[in-house]
C-alpha cells in the first residue's frame, strides 16, 4: 500500500532494477564562491559535509565510480547498474567541451546507464541543455538543481546567489527539453515559519518537476549559518524527530501525487554538526518511521489538495 511516490520506485517500475547513484567530484566550483556572483559561498555550505570519502577532484572519474560501486555493493549486493551522479559544487559551471568531455567519461563505464548533474539554476543555458538532450537520447539524464526556498527574502538571507524567478526558469527550459527534472529543498531555513514553508508546496506544484529532495537544516560546524544560529536562534525552526515527522506528513499531503519523493531527511557526518539531536537514525530508518506515521493518520501524498478540490481517493490505491 504505497502513500507517497518513492523516486527507488520509480526506477523499479520504469527499470525493473534498483539504480544506485555513485557520487562524483569532478573538481566544479561555483559562482557564488568565485565572485561571479558571490564570495563564500550559501551560508549553510560546507560541500565536505555532504559527499562520500571515496569522492575526491584528485581521482579519475572512472576510479571514483569503481570505488562507489564496491563502497554500495556492501549493502545493495543486487545492485547491477549505476547513476554517476556529479553531486559536489556546480556541475554545469565549466565550458560545454569539457562538461561533454566529463560526462562522456562517466557514461563510458560499463555498469553506468546515465547521469544526474547536481547544479545551480544560474549555471545551465541553451547551450549546456543542448548537450544534455543529447546525451538522454541515448542515456538517463537527470538534471537536479539546488534551490532550496521559494522565498526570495530568503535565498537573500542565506546569500544563494539567485531568485526564485531564476529557478523557475531554470526549470521550465530544463522540462522542456524533455528532461527529467528534480529539485532540492532545505526544511527550517531563518526566517521561514511552519506555515511558510507548508505554503511554498504551491508553488513546488506549479513547477514541472519530476523529483523532489527535501533535508532538515543541519548547522555544520564554521558555517555562517551555524554563527547566526548562535546569534539568533529564534528565528530558526528547529524539529524534534517525532515534530520533523508530523510536518513531513503536512508536507506530502500537500504535493501533487505524481512528484516523486527522492530524499525526506539529509545526513551529514556527526564530525561536521554541533550536535545530532535525533541521534545517529539513518535515512532507512526515517523512511519507516514516516510510512506508519502516514499509515497513524491516514494520510497520503497530495490529500490536502484532494479534499480541497472536493474529490475522494489518494490516486494510490488505498
Amino acid at each position: 500500500m504505497e502513500r507517497y511516490n518513492s523516486f527507488a520506485g520509480y526506477f523499479k517500475k520504469k527499470y525493473g532494477e534498483r539504480l544506485q547513484k555513485v557520487v562524483i567530484d569532478a573538481g566544479f566550483t561555483c559562482p557564488n564562491r568565485d565572485g561571479r556572483v558571490g564570495r563564500g559561498g550559501c551560508t549553510y555550505c560546507d560541500n565536505a559535509a555532504f559527499h562520500p570519502s571515496y569522492s575526491h577532484p584528485g581521482k579519475d572519474i572512472l576510479v571514483q565510480i569503481d570505488e562507489g560501486i564496491e563502497f554500495h555493493r556492501q549493502r545493495y549486493r543486487n545492485a547491477k547498474h549505476f547513476l554517476a551522479y556529479f553531486q559536489s559544487f556546480s556541475n554545469t559551471y565549466a565550458p560545454v567541451e569539457r562538461l561533454r568531455e566529463l560526462y562522456e567519461r562517466a557514461l563510458s563505464h560499463p555498469a553506468v546507464v546515465g547521469i544526474v548533474i547536481g547544479t545551480r539554476p544560474d549555471c545551465v543555458d541553451g547551450e549546456v541543455l543542448d548537450l544534455l538532450e543529447e546525451l538522454s537520447r541515448k542515456h538517463i539524464v537527470i538534471v537536479e538543481y539546488g534551490i532550496e526556498s521559494c522565498l526570495d527574502r530568503t535565498l537573500e538571507r542565506i546569500n544563494r546567489g539567485h531568485d526564485f524567478a531564476c529557478a523557475k526558469r531554470a526549470v521550465e527550459m530544463t522540462a522542456a527539453r524533455g528532461l527529467e527534472v528534480g529539485a532540492h529543498f532545505i526544511l527550517g531555513l531563518p526566517g521561514e515559519t511552519r506555515e511558510m514553508m507548508l505554503e511554498s508546496c504551491a508553488l513546488i506544484n506549479a513547477l514541472p518537476l519530476h523529483s523532489v529532495k527535501f533535508h532538515q537544516l543541519q548547522l555544520v560546524k564554521g558555517t555562517a549559518m551555524a554563527r547566526e544560529y548562535s546569534l539568533h536562534p529564534e528565528d530558526f525552526v528547529q524539529f524534534t524527530l517525532e515534530e520533523y515527522l508530523d510536518f513531513f506528513c503536512d508536507i506530502l499531503e500537500h504535493l501533487r501525487p505524481d512528484l516523486y519523493i527522492e530524499r525526506i531527511a539529509g545526513e551529514v557526518p556527526p564530525r561536521f554538526v554541533e550536535s545530532t539531536p535525533w541521534g545517529l537514525v539513518r535515512n532507512a530508518e526515517l523512511l519507516l518511521m514516516l510510512e506508519k506515521r502516514l499509515e497513524e493518520r491516514d494520510s497520503w501524498q497530495g490529500k490536502a489538495l484532494v479534499e480541497f478540490s472536493g474529490l475522494s481517493g489518494s490516486g494510490f490505491g488505498i
